[in-house]
């Protein structure tokens, strides 16, 4: 009988020892080729770039994947106990495997027939997403309860609930909480209801089967789940899970405002920042970019342009309709352009099928509505003629001339409404739960510009870009990312006058100064041709005051003004105001013809407005990682460029030109504002550059192809109603704000016709500022005849110069 009991305990430790040695093999089996877990320690998961406002408003997301980086502690409490509900309510418990889990999903999947339950637990989960493959295997599984354990012994259990919460999967492309928050709830994570927590844990099981957004009734039941799993668990109270249960879902989803405000100035930015950092980074980096755009500025610069330039395409004339169709196309058309009746308001534009044409109005009709379009809306359908400005061209007043049965147009949405006739007061329509119903609209006739612009508007003192916008539109069928305020090169005309006037002021001449407005004609040796310029008016005005040549902008009196510099002294002058161009070295450079950016003349312009400096335009402020490292910190980059006396008397000149020359349309601010208008040949560009001491303001119109855009289309008429338009939005955000004259700078009262200090018998006289020292010492006798002698600076000595 020992015999017998020696020989089972010799087969027992054998069998143990097999046992032991089977285990240790199947562990090394399964370890000898496991992935580290230094990417988990160091948890970096693709996260969203989030693109701020100055005002800290969201511009815009840059992404791969829709994921924001939230810790526990900026969550609802409840939200990781639902988490733990749904998928593993012991985790606080195990060691990164729960045997108990694994033992009743066994049986539950063997008693059914098929795999109705898991049994792997959170950390498990986490490290088959991260470091394993997605096959099947008794291997992988090893391996995943191998890592699991390890990783539990080498972070806390937070920090692995934390990167479990952040990192899952939950439908509708949102990865982790926060992301699926706004998605479903249009809420964030801190701001969620015990029913939304248990909604949202019940997702990482099956996201596509339990979409509330495609199958409400799935997710209700499987929320209904988790909501008893809390409550089994004592994580929430009766109270509670009653409410929770009786809570109705609404799903809502939080705007994403990429695009929706200064898409150009957004796309400005990330260009700039996959230039810095590159497009991993920018994608999936997670950063917060703080920049310098203003919501209010930026929205009303947005609508100045895209007005401005359909008011430049009415001047132009009609270019007739989109589409003229059949009737048997008129079904198939008004089926394909249904515009939701959420966005059917005043404003609103729609292509619309002319169904019936009189003399006084259009009928069409959209979607399922119908409209009128009277004649009046078509007033703009005049016929361009080059001798006259459109305004003095005869209105069309008769719609048949225009349109026909079967044309398809653009039309403004202005007016609804009812059957009774009484107008539909949209400010009491909630576009979510009112209906329009059977509502008729009054609409204008449009048409979408060809014609392209920009706008960029800057503070001075810091350089911040609080405006840009590079075109008519970003996206859409009219769309083009091209922005043609950073990256159209094209000559800004008379807008570079004062460049070249402000280096007058430091060679010798004043804002007296006399030049002869009168023929030129240039050789040009080397291309064997004549040049001869004229003013915009053709005419000539014989001697006349440098203030006026500016004011007037007077181009004959300019480019003897830079010959008598040379072209070399202009040419430094605009590189010293940081303007980067290929200045062409003959005397048309004085007439601008450097072709630069909207954004770097904007930058030029800023050296008047602070008083001698320039500064660098900066969109981006600040940037901080994911995890609140600063990477980047913008300081305003000053250089000094010219004396504060020039800028003043530069200032004060373009003031006039505002007062009374091409920049006149400025004076509806009543503020202290310079500016100066700049059209160039055959009014293929339009631009006008306006300023005060807060803000500098540019804007330019022109078609992408250099193409003439009409004989009237100038800077004054065609640029400066956007600047206007704009700055009459923000203008009263800043206190009243005059050009300061610094020490060194006089006033004298002058005589128009002479140049020298008026007399009593001066017939038009002007203010005008002179550096201390220059101002004409002679006293005009209003005769023909001087008075008083001498003066350094005086007009006579220059005045005998002029050719």
């Amino acid at each position: 009988m020992k015999k017998v009991y020696k020989i089972l305990l010799i087969v027992t430790l054998a069998m143990g020892i097999l046992g032991v040695g089977s285990m240790a093999g199947l562990y090394f089996w399964a370890a000898s080729d496991l992935p580290g877990f230094k990417n988990i320690t160091d948890y970096n998961p693709p996260l969203v770039t989030t693109v701020y406002s100055r005002n800290h408003k969201v511009l815009g997301y840059f992404y791969k994947e829709k994921r924001f980086l939230v810790r526990m502690d900026e969550m609802t409490p409840l939200l990781p106990k639902a988490f733990l509900a749904a998928e593993d309510a012991s985790f606080y418990q195990h060691d990164g495997v729960d045997f108990t889990a694994i033992s009743r999903a066994f049986v539950a999947n063997m008693k059914s027939g098929a795999k109705t339950q898991g049994g792997s637990t959170i950390t498990q989960q986490i490290i088959k997403r991260l470091l394993l493959t997605p096959e099947k295997s008794y291997k992988r599984k090893l391996k995943e309860a191998i890592l699991a354990f390890r990783l539990e012994h080498y972070l806390e259990k937070d920090e692995i609930l934390t990167i479990y919460l952040n990192q899952i999967y939950l439908g509708a492309g949102a990865y982790g909480v926060e992301a699926a928050a706004r998605t479903y709830f249009g809420k964030h994570v801190n701001e969620l209801t015990v029913a939304e927590c248990a909604l949202l844990a019940g997702l990482p099981q099956a996201p596509s089967r339990y979409d509330p957004l495609r199958h409400p009734e799935r997710a209700k039941a499987r929320q209904l789940y988790v909501l008893g799993q809390m409550y089994e668990h004592n994580w929430i109270t009766r109270d509670e899970y009653n409410k929770a249960v009786e809570q109705p879902l609404v799903y809502k989803s939080m705007e994403d405002p990429s695009w929706k405000h200064g898409p150009y100035f957004l796309e400005e930015v990330r260009r700039w920042l996959i230039d810095k950092y590159g497009e991993e980074t920018v994608y999936k980096g997670g950063l917060n970019v703080y920049t310098s755009c203003d919501i209010k500025h930026q929205d009303a610069a947005d609508v100045a342009v895209k007005e401005g330039l359909e008011a430049s395409t009415r001047r132009r004339g009609w270019r007739g309709p989109l589409l003229e169709l059949k009737p048997a196309e008129y079904a198939g058309f008004l089926a394909s352009e249904i515009i939701p009746e959420p966005e059917l308001r005043p404003g609103k534009w729609a292509k619309v099928l002319v169904t019936k044409v009189s003399k006084k109005e259009a009928l069409v009709k959209f979607g399922t509505y119908a409209a009128t379009m009277p004649v009046t809306s078509m007033k703009w359908c005049r016929t361009p003629d080059v001798k006259k400005a459109p305004e003095d061209v005869r209105p069309q007043k008769d719609a048949t001339k225009i349109l026909k049965k079967g044309d398809v147009v653009w039309a403004r949405l202005d007016k609804a409404f009812f059957k009774d006739g009484s107008e539909v007061n949209f400010n009491q329509v909630d576009p979510e739960t009112d209906t329009l119903g059977d509502v008729s609209w009054l609409v204008s006739l449009m048409q979408k510009p060809v014609v392209q612009g920009a706008l960029v508007s800057m503070d001075p003192k810091t350089g911040d870009v609080l405006a840009m916008v590079g075109g008519y539109a970003f996206g859409g069928s009219h769309g083009s990312q091209f922005n043609r305020a950073t990256q159209a090169k094209r000559q800004p005309g008379s807008a570079f006058k004062p460049i070249v006037y402000s280096t007058a002021m430091d060679n010798g001449f004043t804002t007296a100064s006399i030049m002869m407005d009168a023929p030129f004609v240039y050789t040009d040796m080397e291309a064997g041709k004549l040049w001869k310029p004229q003013n915009f008016e053709g005419v000539f005005y014989g001697p006349t005051l440098l203030r006026t040549a500016l004011v007037k902008s007077r181009n004959l009196v300019t480019i003897r003004l830079a010959r008598k510099m040379s072209i070399d002294k202009i040419i430094q002058r605009a590189k010293d105001m940081g303007l980067e161009a290929d200045f062409p070295r003959d005397l048309s450079v004085a007439l601008g013809s450097g072709s630069v950016t909207l954004l770097n003349m904007v930058e030029a312009y800023s050296t008047f407005a602070r008083g001698g400096s320039r500064v660098k335009a900066r969109l981006v402020l600040s940037v901080n990682s994911a995890w609140g490292e600063l990477l980047y910190d913008s300081k305003p980059e000053i250089t000094d460029a010219i004396s504060p006396q020039t800028a003043y008397i530069m200032c004060d000149l373009m003031k006039e030109v505002v007062k009374h020359g091409t920049g006149w349309r400025a004076k509806v601010l009543r503020r202290p504002v310079a500016g100066k208008t700049g059209t160039t040949n055959n009014e293929q560009d339009a631009w006008y550059m306006g300023f005060s001491p807060y803000l500098v303001t540019g804007v330019f119109v022109g078609f992408d192809q250099l193409t003439p855009m009409g004989k009237w289309e100038t800077g004054s008429r065609a640029a400066s109603p956007l600047w206007v338009a704009y700055r009459k939005q923000v203008e009263k955000d800043y206190p009243y704000e005059d050009f300061q004259q610094p020490d060194g700078v006089v006033m004298a009262k002058i005589d128009a016709a002479s140049g020298l200090l008026a007399g009593p018998n001066s017939k038009e006289t002007y203010f005008l500022p002179f550096k201390e020292g220059t101002q004409p010492t002679r006293t005009a006798s209003g005769s023909g005849e001087d008075g008083d002698s001498g003066g350094v600076g005086s007009s006579e000595d220059l005045f005998k110069q002029t050719f």
